[in-house]
């Protein structure tokens, strides 16, 4: 009887969470093109903390991997919005504040791509952290912005900023991919370093085949067997293999993946009533 032709190997390692985060304020945001300045005492500020780049050595909290990070921004209110951005890298440099506005009800994102240019990291792989400012000046009314309004402790979350985090500690994404499955037996073994009970016994081993690729099963068997028993390429003429049967699947790469999702909430610094 044949061994099954189609197999799977599916492992997902997959990490939901939700957190709602606290903000704290800029001391004071300056648009680059000097348009806008705002004061902490006005300011409605989001705090999202961001992780772009990979991380190589397993000496800090967050494990080797590939980590992005991208903030969605979505317009709650009626009328257009416009706030400042901007990146504050941890142990390092700030950057400039950005200026955009959003129209009502509508949409846009940070990620870090975004974030990498800002401070000049374009093409730098390696892993920065630190936190991205959203500000909206205090006295800013959507409706009119040349009137002044005071809001309440409700009414301040103008926007809705969420964070999705992603980490994978593969090189590529997960992909479905060709296996076989060969059984096979050990005639001989003029080594004398496989073990006598695996000889003339059914043995079998699962490799990654290559579609449209002329391949050598019996040596493909050998090169497996070198490593754990010690055989080098010079003894593979000594070691006889009889192929029994070859098997063909579809499985799926080992998906080391996790995400996490946070809703930012905004806070206001206290109004200076000198």
């Amino acid at each position: 009887m044949n061994e099954p032709s189609i197999f799977h190997y599916v492992v997902l390692i997959l990490t939901v969470s939700f957190l709602t985060i606290s903000p704290i304020y800029l001391d004071t945001v300056f648009a680059q093109n000097n348009e806008i300045s705002t004061n902490a005492n006005n300011d409605i500020t989001y705090v999202a903390k961001f992780v772009c780049g990979s991380i190589q050595g397993d000496d800090g909290p967050l494990r080797p991997g590939h980590y992005n990070t991208d903030i969605s921004i979505t317009n709650k209110q009626l009328s257009e919005i416009s706030f400042l951005w901007l990146v504050s890298v941890d142990d390092g440099m700030l950057s400039h504040s950005t200026l955009m506005k959003l129209d009502h009800q509508k949409s846009t994102g940070l990620d870090c791509r975004d974030i990498k240019k800002v401070i000049g990291f374009e093409n730098n792989t390696s892993s920065i952290e630190g936190f991205v400012y959203i500000t909206i000046p205090q006295d800013y009314n959507p409706a009119n912005p040349n009137t002044s309004i005071q809001y309440s402790s409700n009414d301040i979350n103008l926007l809705d900023v969420q964070v999705f985090f992603t980490a994978n500690a593969l090189d590529t994404l997960p992909h479905e991919v060709v296996l076989e499955k060969i059984s096979f037996y050990i005639l001989h073994d003029d080594t004398g370093k496989i073990p006598k009970n695996m000889i003339k016994t059914v043995l079998d081993v699962t490799l990654e085949s290559k579609l449209n690729v002329i391949s050598d099963s019996e040596r493909k068997v050998k090169e497996i067997l070198s490593p754990t028993y010690g055989i080098s390429e010079n003894d593979f003429d000594k070691i006889e293999i009889r192929i029994k049967n070859i098997s063909v699947g579809v499985g799926s790469m080992i998906d080391d993946h996790a995400i996490s999702l946070s809703i930012i909430k905004p806070q206001m610094y206290p109004q200076n009533n000198q």
